[in-house]
């Protein structure tokens, strides 16, 4: 118990970083961490360099519904590891499932259920995740269309400037699949 406090205090002290390495997640160079969600197998996970993991995403390194599935030699159990490449992004909420690989250039979209490996330079997105486009079609699309770092006043308060760059329209509505 005092050593899940400890960890806990690592993570609001330290930051994500340090609390992922901590606990014995393998952590690259340029890593930003917002979740605390590893699992009961930290050493089981492998995140690249120049990763984003946002808030509250969880990692699943065992099959706990195995508990059901025992005989004479006891229950069973399976565990799975998880390697994130270089160069990724995971939205808030999203799940990674045990078993995945999410290669490098990959956007995985907030509430996504990651059940099966991501290959290189793939934007994802679902229950369960499928590939919805391309990486480097959406980087130039948000290159061409998002104002830049350049372009903002950071000299203004956070709300003005936000509301200074904020675009009033809305996407398209759901059409009924009749």
């Amino acid at each position: 118990m005092f050593k899940r406090l400890l960890d806990l205090a690592f993570y609001f002290l330290k930051g994500g970083v340090v609390y992922a390495k901590r606990i014995g997640v393998n952590v690259g160079k340029n890593c930003r961490i917002y979740t605390r969600h590893f699992g009961t197998e930290p050493f089981l996970i492998s995140i690249g360099d120049d990763v984003t993991i946002t808030k509250d995403v969880t990692f699943i390194t065992h099959d706990g519904s195995l508990i059901f599935f025992k005989d004479e030699k006891g229950r069973r159990y399976k565990y799975q590891p998880i390697n994130i490449g270089n160069n990724v992004f995971i939205g808030m909420n999203a799940i990674i499932m045990p078993g995945i690989k999410i290669d490098e250039n990959v956007i995985v979209a907030s509430g996504s259920v990651v059940t099966k490996s991501i290959p290189t330079g793939s934007v994802v997105a679902g229950v369960p995740a499928k590939i919805i486009g391309n990486f480097h079609e959406f980087k130039a699309k948000c290159l061409k269309e998002c104002i830049s770092q350049a372009d903002m006043d950071f000299n203004k308060p956070y709300k003005e400037r936000v509301l200074q760059v904020t675009t009033n329209s809305y996407k398209e509505y759901l059409k009924a699949n009749v």
